[in-house]
């Protein structure tokens, strides 16, 4: 029997951390991977307010002590004040992935114009990829379906575990 792979999935959210309303973007990730991934896999799911630390703290906690090899956020990606995401992921991160974000950015302008609003990035921190998606389901979805053809061999390249996928569902790429 193979050891699950541990997948972080962190929604920042002043609303949802609050109970005002359900977390239905964690929810999209963990829905969306569940149709991406073959590998067995367990989420570590996480919920915070929009505070700097809060969010630094539970990245680095899914990272080192989690042992999570991909962690996925979502919310606190856009040009308001609370919006701190991206600052948080920059500050645990061992060095930036930008192309994640202007990828991510390219496809949701595609669908709406407010796209360029959005400040979507990803980074590694150790031999784990942290990747920033916006917060609404639907764009949740237009991103991943974007980004995650190159997230497993990101992972492979950090000599993470093997990220096994339907591809039926997400055609990955993986050089021969």
């Amino acid at each position: 029997m193979s050891i699950p792979i541990r997948i972080g999935i962190l929604t920042v959210s002043d609303r949802a951390s609050a109970g005002i309303y359900d977390d239905i973007s964690g929810k999209a990730i963990i829905e969306t991977l569940n149709e991406y991934l073959i590998s067995t896999w367990d989420p570590v799911y996480r919920l915070v307010p929009d505070e700097p630390r809060q969010i630094e703290r539970a990245l680095e906690q899914l990272v080192d002590a989690e042992e999570c090899c991909l962690v996925i956020t979502t919310g606190g990606t856009g040009p308001a004040a609370r919006d701190v995401t991206p600052e948080a992921t920059e500050v645990v991160c061992d060095r930036m992935m930008p192309g994640f974000g202007e990828l991510m950015r390219a496809e949701s302008l595609k669908y709406v114009p407010t796209a360029i609003l959005s400040r979507q990035t990803a980074g590694l921190r150790g031999s784990s990829l942290i990747i920033n998606l916006p917060g609404k389901p639907r764009a949740i979805r237009q991103c991943l379906d974007a980004v995650f053809p190159a997230v497993p061999y990101c992972i492979d390249l950090m000599e993470g575990p093997y990220l096994e996928c339907n591809e039926s569902v997400i055609k990955v790429f993986r050089p021969a």
